[in-house]
């Protein structure tokens, strides 16, 4: 499922996700981070040149959104892997494995005045009475709060990677990112509107301010910053970035896979502990990340950068969600 968008004839599941990143140019370590190094250019020379919409709102149609993916991929040096591809397998139930419980949770909504619904991962052997680091997934602009559990398969990388003990037990939550009264993934013709869009910024509130409460009171999760996570795919990617690098208290580590072009940071600043930025070097999207990474670099703001071989696709999400799981909290 790579490059899914072609001009403005797109399919709704090929427009509906996105986002991707290792953060970028430097070595990113913390507590419980392991180093991750990626090359870093000149930034005077690298040829790549930002559209000036880029980490700037623009106005939401099917015509812009065909015009962002169909832009030509123009590639700098630095604009590579900075880890290896996971192995074969690795978003796949193993046999053997135990699994986690993907269970729903309902919360009300003080934006919305509704109750709304969210998907939540508990680890394999899920203890109430333990407490565990919590990671928050924003999906794409035509998803839903299924979409990382049944399209990406998070659970799977996530119960493959607790597994092979490369991650500690995590409580993982799966939103509707979209904070309307209606919040039902759109049909086709609504997925690229101002009004589906306007429903990605209202969540910003409707997340601080009623989702992280509702899920702490409900779960054993930790409270701060350091064991707090944000991360997102595509229109996720930029609300991740939007959303954790504006509120440095709220989130310790903060990623974005495949970046649409809502990311517009207001605060350029490294979080606590981690800063992920990632996407496909097929994706028409990548300037996006692109601009972001050097901005970052040229801040000097510690990040990782990763560039795979991928369009805008499942597969750079999944693979990108298998990398920053593991940097996020290691096992004890």
């Amino acid at each position: 499922m790579k490059n899914l968008m072609n001009g403005a004839a797109v399919g709704r599941r090929a427009l509906c996700v996105a986002a991707g990143a290792l953060l970028a140019g430097c070595a990113a370590t913390g507590p419980g981070t392991a180093p991750v190094t990626a090359p870093v250019t000149d930034p005077v020379t690298d040829p790549v040149t930002v559209p000036a919409n880029v980490l700037a709102n623009e106005p939401v149609t099917a015509e812009t959104a065909g015009a962002n993916f169909a832009r030509p991929v123009v590639l700098a040096p630095d604009d590579v892997r900075a880890v290896a591809a996971p192995p074969a397998g690795f978003d796949a139930a193993r046999p053997g494995v135990a699994q986690g419980a993907v269970t729903e949770f309902t919360y009300h909504s003080a934006v919305t005045g509704r109750e709304r619904n969210a998907k939540v991962y508990l680890p394999p052997g899920y203890d109430p009475q333990r407490r565990y680091p919590v990671l928050y997934l924003l999906h794409g602009i035509g998803g839903n709060e299924h979409e990382w559990h049944w399209y990406v398969r998070a659970p799977a990388v996530l119960d493959n990677l607790m597994a092979d003990g490369k991650v500690a037990p995590m409580i993982v939550v799966m939103p509707n990112g979209r904070a309307l009264a209606d919040d039902r993934a759109p049909s086709p013709e609504r997925t690229f509107t101002q009004e589906n869009a306007s429903g990605f910024a209202l969540f910003e509130q409707d997340l601080l301010a009623s989702l992280i409460p509702a899920v702490e009171r409900r779960y054993p999760v930790m409270a701060g910053r350091e064991q707090r996570a944000i991360a997102g795919l595509s229109m996720g990617g930029g609300q991740a970035l939007n959303f954790g690098l504006g509120h440095p208290d709220t989130f310790g580590s903060v990623a974005g896979f495949s970046a649409a072009p809502n990311t517009n940071p207001a605060r350029i600043a490294a979080p606590a502990r981690l800063l992920y930025l990632s996407c496909g070097n097929k994706d028409g999207l990548i300037n996006v990340s692109q601009g972001l990474h050097r901005r970052l670099r040229q801040q000097g703001v510690p990040h990782v950068w990763h560039v795979d071989e991928y369009g805008h696709s499942r597969e750079s999400w999944a693979e990108n969600l298998y990398h920053f799981a593991q940097l996020l909290f290691r096992p004890s």
